[in-house]
């Protein structure tokens, strides 16, 4: 019977460290056109059953996508998960290297779900809202900027505003002619604008970050996107439930249209108010909500049913 052989990718800016788990050294490999060339040259040779990279702010994704384009199977893990792997084998030394052997060690042990592959509409969908939401950022933070200024810069910061709004309804105007191209994805966008609370955008992002919306569970989708409580009990002790993790992105677009559903949605506007009543923090409260609200988006995609409001 043939082992399974799994890898572990190390990235950096310029660099790939590529160690095959069980061997005894890695491999440095250029983050370029011709590195990637290489490192497909050399998967090929490997044959593994399993690819693991490490998220590293954007800098994994040229090799993930040269991986993907020949046929590899990749998964992207979360720093943090990996580093508390090491943690808990013992390894607390941190290099390339290191990192390489424990993330190929982890894609071995824990064999995490491949990534699915994004066609080039998915791509340009996915980075025309991560920059718009980019660019709101920016735009916050020089209308915050307006309020200390002087008298003598403050018309160029008015400047800079306006010309970052007109970038973000360019960017909206794109991300609707993304969704025109891709029937699926209308369907799924005026199934989630039936609900009062959720935006085009709201709808835009969740398809274009959340591709499993409508494929898993309840449960699975909380905890996919962070809004799931996790216990933190030992003995009689009840500790403070917390969520942690998940696509971060998708919880502060989430957060918007929960604010927004407290005050018009006939579902969500009641819970709250019952959460309040029963002592809750209007911090957590607004996070169950965010959680209903997701919950309801994800039943209505899989049964691709529009909402309709409760009955009197």
């Amino acid at each position: 019977m043939t082992s399974k052989i799994y890898v572990g990718i190390d990235v950096s800016k310029c660099w790939l460290e590529v160690r095959v788990h069980g061997t005894a050294e890695s491999k440095k490999i250029g983050n370029d056109a011709e590195g990637l060339a290489a490192l497909v040259g050399e998967m090929k040779a490997v044959q593994p059953q399993l690819i693991v990279v490490e998220a590293t702010g954007g800098y994994e994704r040229r090799a993930v996508k040269a991986l993907n384009e020949s046929g590899f199977g990749v998964a992207i893990a979360n720093p943090t998960r990996v580093r508390r792997f090491a943690e808990a084998i013992g390894v607390l030394a941190k290099t390339d290297k290191i990192d390489a052997k424990v993330i190929a060690y982890f894609a071995s042990v824990v064999k995490p779900a491949v990534n699915s592959r994004r066609t080039a509409l998915e791509e340009q969908l996915a980075a025309f809202v991560e920059r718009r939401r980019q660019l709101l950022v920016e735009v916050v933070a020089e209308k915050n900027r307006l309020s200390t200024s002087s008298a003598c810069v403050r018309e160029g910061i008015e400047e800079h505003v306006a010309w970052i709004e007109e970038k973000v309804a360019q960017l909206e105007a794109k991300i609707q002619a993304c969704i025109i191209e891709n029937h699926n994805w209308q369907t799924q966008i005026e199934i989630m604008e039936s609900v009062p609370g959720v935006g085009p955008i709201t709808a835009a992002t969740l398809v274009a970050e959340l591709p499993e919306l409508g494929q898993l569970s309840n449960k699975e989708i909380a905890a996919l996107v962070g809004v799931a409580p996790f216990n933190k009990d030992s003995g009689p002790k009840r500790g403070k439930r917390r969520i942690s993790g998940g696509r971060s992105g998708i919880r502060r677009t989430l957060f918007m249209s929960a604010l927004s559903a407290i005050k018009c949605n006939p579902v969500i506007r009641p819970f709250y108010e019952s959460l309040l009543k029963r002592g809750k923090e209007k911090k957590v409260a607004l996070v169950a909500c965010m959680r209903k609200l997701l919950v309801f988006l994800n039943a209505m995609v899989r049964k691709s049913e529009a909402w309709s409001p409760p009955s009197a």
